[in-house]
């Protein structure tokens, strides 16, 4: 089984110390964010075939990632990197940093274990179409060569991404817009032709109602991938979260409202007030990242 660390919430940038407690443990319970049972996923050689770390910041987790390696499991980043201004990310480390940090992570376990997710694509009245284009086109270049794919999507619009965005809009004096379909397709097109003429292959993440825009769809947990960085073939069965996902299974051992980045688009958090007390109070030896007495 592919393990996800996570979709959920940064583990890299924020609950590095609990995941290596749990790998060294070989297993880790998941509170179950849907109502059903809690479950445990075991992290064994034996059982896990490897893992799909998601993050905006991979700093924190490098000595992580070595310790990873040295157990003998393959892994791969998507690293979020889109340079957004403060008022939409507040504490996402600097575009410029975040670069620095995937091509080193390509350097020292080759570009098949870095994806460069620029998702989500917001529009805003200080991320306007022109200004994507040139963030994305400046990302890219400085990308060459330390990635082969980019991941797009735009952003998908929940109660609480509305919530966040217009109480941020409020209070920085800005406006934001979910295009219409036509809008967005046009956008990525323009967006994968940069990436393209870079080398690097783009793909949509979960979006197939999106008309015209040429990209491919996404396979953000990708066994084929993670079976190159492990040099022997890693076998899963393609089972998607949504329609338009061609994630290959895994188990993901993160939990919702978590993460403390504070990005006014996300889909994960509703109050990044609470996730920084969940941050404050989080026990590195539970055996749940949700219930800190779980052992």
């Amino acid at each position: 089984m592919i393990v996800s660390v996570s979709y959920r919430t940064d583990i890299p940038a924020f609950y590095g110390a609990w995941f290596l407690e749990r790998l060294r443990r070989g297993s880790c319970r998941v509170v179950n964010p849907y109502g059903g049972r809690d479950y445990e996923v075991a992290l064994t050689a034996e059982a896990a075939d490897g893992f799909v770390f998601w993050t905006r910041n991979v700093k924190p987790f490098l000595a992580a990632l070595e310790e990873t390696a040295a157990r003998g499991f393959p892994f791969v980043v998507q690293y979020t990197i889109t340079g957004y201004p403060r008022e939409i990310e507040p504490s996402v480390m600097p575009a410029e940093q975040a670069v620095a940090l995937a091509r080193a992570l390509s350097v020292r376990y080759g570009r098949r274990a870095v994806v460069w997710r620029y998702d989500p694509v917001f529009l805003t009245s200080l991320t306007s179409p022109d200004w994507h284009l040139l963030r994305f086109a400046e990302l890219a270049a400085a990308l060459a060569g330390a990635t082969d794919e980019v991941v797009l999507s735009f952003a998908q619009i929940y109660a609480k991404t509305r919530a966040n965005s217009d109480k941020a809009a409020r209070r920085h004096g800005f406006t934001w817009s979910d295009p219409e379909p036509q809008a967005k397709a046009a956008l990525l097109g323009e967006l994968a032709a940069i990436a393209l003429d870079r080398r690097i292959r783009p793909t949509l993440c979960s979006q197939p109602e999106l008309p015209g825009h040429g990209l491919e769809p996404a396979a953000c947990i990708d066994s084929a991938r993670l079976s190159d960085v492990a040099d022997r073939p890693i076998a899963a069965k393609v089972k998607g979260n949504r329609p338009g996902c061609l994630c290959a299974e895994s188990r993901d051992i993160g939990a919702y409202d978590t993460c403390p980045h504070g990005c006014i688009y996300c889909y994960a958090v509703s109050s990044r007030d609470a996730a920084k007390r969940f941050l404050s109070a989080h026990d590195p030896a539970a055996g749940s990242l949700a219930r800190p007495k779980i052992s």
